[in-house]
């Protein structure tokens, strides 16, 4: 039947756009081969994953196991290790900016279903993929990578746990790290997501837990009330019990001996998450 070969490749953002010829950021890409045995010319749903840090890393545990369990359902994915502090805002918006724009060009190479391409973020990775569902159409971005806004926009986002407020419930630390400690009260607002929603946000599937005492579940409500608002459809799950991120909630994503992040209600998150998925 002839050799299958998935495409690997790790790309630096500053051969992806010359405008950001001074990142050091980069991407993962993981892309399955098609098969003649079940359809060689099949166009792939891309997912392009965010790790959470607080803006000042990005985790392993929420990029490769992500990466690899969505592989399984056939998906292309891709991991943004985005640029953190003492990079500022906008930064890493403009790089994970590149990289759907990216993405879109290399559809022929890599398989890819240019109206399927769909942004997932943990923790702060989630206020990054949120604030390109809510700026994507902003000449902030267009002008500064020379790019057509439309190829930017996600099709859908997936938002774990994620920063969303730079009000009462924010994760200070997330926010610090993005605008560096001296920004003042209106800086953080422009960039608190549930205020800057609009009709053009992208559909977005939500989930976080009720006790988690890192980024307050009321970032996710805020969001998904002001898509109410604007009428963009959305799905929210909150689970009564679980800690701050639990990735896959299994052992493969847990710290060692963290029984903690270890939760078997919570890790039906990703089934729910596919299933949204292949909606769109």
């Amino acid at each position: 039947m002839g050799e299958k070969k998935m495409i690997y490749e790790k790309i630096n953002i500053c051969d992806i756009n010359n405008k950001l010829k001074d990142s050091k950021a980069y991407v993962n890409v993981y892309i399955p081969d098609n098969s003649v045995e079940i359809d060689i010319n099949k166009k792939r749903k891309t997912i392009i994953i965010c790790p959470g840090g607080g803006y000042v890393g990005t985790s392993d545990r929420e990029a490769e196991p992500i990466a690899f369990k969505l592989l399984s359902q056939g998906f292309n994915v891709i991991i943004l290790r985005y640029s953190v502090n003492p990079n500022r805002f906008p930064t890493s918006l403009l790089e994970l900016s590149a990289t759907i724009n990216y993405v879109r060009e290399m559809a022929d190479k890599w398989n890819v279903d240019i109206d399927k391409v769909i942004t997932c973020g943990f923790s702060a990775g989630g206020h990054l993929v949120g604030s390109l569902g809510v700026l994507w159409n902003k000449d902030l971005i267009s002008e500064a990578l020379n790019i057509n806004k439309e190829n930017i926009k996600p099709n859908g986002m997936i938002l774990s746990y994620p920063v969303i407020t730079s009000g009462e419930f924010a994760n200070k630390d997330s926010f610090d790290n993005l605008l560096g400690i001296d920004a003042i009260k209106e800086e953080r607002e422009k960039l608190s997501l549930e205020k800057l929603v609009s009709k053009d946000t992208p559909e977005t599937f939500l989930w976080h837990t009720f006790n988690d005492t890192v980024v307050p579940v009321e970032n996710s409500l805020f969001f998904a009330s002001a898509l109410r608002k604007n009428n963009v459809p959305f799905e929210l799950h909150i689970y009564p019990d679980g800690v701050h991120g639990l990735s896959l909630c299994d052992v493969n994503t847990a710290y060692k001996d963290n029984s903690d992040l270890i939760n078997k209600h919570v890790e039906s998150w990703f089934e729910l998450a596919v299933k949204w998925i292949n909606t769109i």
